[in-house]
């Protein structure tokens, strides 16, 4: 039986995929140079190459589908539907060979994401989720973890810069495990079951458009830093669901 449930669904993954092998050719080699774009952050040529890839290959696919990309933009179509990439999610861990960058990709339709997938090639998972299809690593479905109660509660975060000292205190002091190398690995970890939250407060939407598929389909609850369910805010929570608005409340300190 099938794991997908659209066309759609099944040509997105095979184009992360490939994507994936893409990134994992220059993540290998180590040779590309790195520029600094307007805000400061890095981008290399396999970012570049990555999301060229990927946009032909929708292009090629679903020539009337709108298209958003981290490195190319936006260009819109005409069919409702909007493919959201992030060629290399978490660049900064990619130039410095850590394996936990991603290639991402998703589909929007009205507001709603119907399909998300995030790739780690370099670790060697695959997560993709449908709208009522359920979320599946690496071929086989996932889902998040039971963990109940802050005490022992594994959170990740992409990066500690943005948080208060007082909240990571009052994490720290309620017995919750507070580690980072974030990025779409941490969403990935709580779609696996293996850690209970992540906390994001300074993204944009191509870094949190899989997750809320992804996360719901697994079982869990995907908001904004102020519980709003959308991607499109500049902050992401994503948790099992159980500890949601516990973490939420401590969290939401530093907004």
């Amino acid at each position: 039986m099938s794991i997908f449930r659209s066309t759609r669904a099944s040509i997105a993954v095979d184009i992360a995929t490939e994507a994936g092998n893409i990134a994992k050719h220059w993540y290998d080699t180590a040779h590309y140079r790195v520029d600094a774009k307007a805000d400061g952050s890095p981008v290399t040529q396999a970012d570049l190459e990555v999301e060229t890839y990927m946009r032909n290959a929708l292009r090629e696919h679903f020539p009337d589908d709108g298209v958003l990309g981290e490195e190319f933009g936006d260009s819109p179509g005409s069919t409702g539907y909007r493919w959201i990439l992030d060629p290399i999610d978490g660049t900064k861990s990619f130039v410095r060979s850590v394996p936990l960058y991603a290639n991402l990709i998703a589909l929007e339709r009205d507001g709603e994401i119907l399909f998300g997938a995030i790739n780690l090639p370099s670790a060697g998972v695959l997560i993709h989720a449908e709208r009522g299809g359920g979320c599946w690593r690496n071929g086989l479905p996932t889902q998040v973890s039971r963990h109940d109660r802050l005490d022992g509660a594994h959170v990740m975060a992409t990066w500690l810069e943005d948080w208060l000292p007082a909240t990571i205190s009052e994490l720290t002091s309620q017995g919750v495990v507070l580690r980072t190398w974030g990025d779409a690995y941490g969403y990935a970890m709580v779609a696996s079951g293996h850690a209970d939250a992540v906390v994001d407060y300074t993204v944009r939407e191509y870094d949190l458009a899989p997750m809320p598929v992804i996360i719901e389909e697994a079982g869990g609850r995907f908001t904004s830093l102020a519980g709003e369910r959308s991607f499109q805010r500049g902050t992401g929570v994503a948790s099992n669901g159980i500890l949601h608005e516990s973490v939420l409340k401590l969290v939401s300190q530093a907004i």
